[in-house]
């Protein structure tokens, strides 16, 4: 293997420890033998929606979106994932094709373990099997409060809590204050249950209010105060 190579596969193994310290001895070199690698362009699908699920999921680095078609060609965007996230295990363990599909913000390495070997080791290792149960319930739980925020929030308070969601999930620039992601206005709208047209509206008005700065694709949060209260306020 070459330099280069096998220092990716140790840093893909090293953004597994939260697997890696539940596994035995034998179980970690079986992980080592079929992890494997792959990079994502941006806009590149993973999977899709009606895939047959095969691998458990870990972003090693960059940023993915999981979202959905629905009404009239419209998409949502039901989770972002940052490193070291696991993903992409739910359809397989529900016994379904995939409901979503999953796509690159920005170029993105991925590392891919069979699912079956999941599931293999879960059945010998009670502490692994807890370990994705617990990941489940949580996605559950941060699910359902979404859909309530999304259906009955107006669409600033929408769009207030996307940008705090993206400023706690992928964290802020070295000036303290601009979104470390950019994405383009209809992303945005997707992920807040919104037209691209009101999503473009309602930032321009946070930008006039001087409660964001915009610069293309770049957001910069200058009132973060605000921001907070009318995410509450919804």
């Amino acid at each position: 293997m070459r330099k280069k190579d096998s220092t990716l596969l140790a840093d893909t193994i090293n953004s597994l420890q939260s697997i890696m310290q539940l596994l035995s001895e034998e179980q970690q070199e079986e992980l080592k033998d079929n992890i494997s690698i792959q990079h994502f362009k941006k806009n590149e699908v993973l999977y899709q929606e009606g895939d047959v699920p095969q691998m458990l999921h870990c972003l090693v680095s960059g940023k993915i979106k999981i979202h959905k078609g629905g009404i009239s060609g419209r998409t949502q965007i039901i989770r972002v994932i940052k490193p070291v996230e696991y993903f992409g295990f739910r359809a397989y363990f529900a016994n379904q094709n995939y409901a979503t599909t999953a796509s690159a913000f920005e170029y993105s390495t991925i590392g891919l373990i069979p699912v079956e070997l999941i599931e293999k080791w879960m059945m010998e290792n009670n502490q692994l099997a807890m370990f994705f149960i617990r990941l489940l319930a949580v996605e559950v739980g941060n699910s359902d409060q979404r859909t309530v925020n999304l259906t009955q929030k107006h669409i600033r308070g929408r769009l207030a809590e996307s940008l705090l969601f993206l400023r706690d999930n992928y964290g802020l620039e070295e000036d303290g204050a601009t979104l470390s992601i950019y994405l383009s206005r209809e992303d945005l709208a997707n992920m807040s249950n919104m037209t691209t047209s009101n999503a473009i509206r309602t930032l321009s008005s946070f930008a006039q209010e001087k409660i964001i700065a915009i610069d293309g694709k770049k957001i910069k949060i200058i009132d973060n105060e605000m921001l907070e209260r009318i995410n509450k306020l919804g």
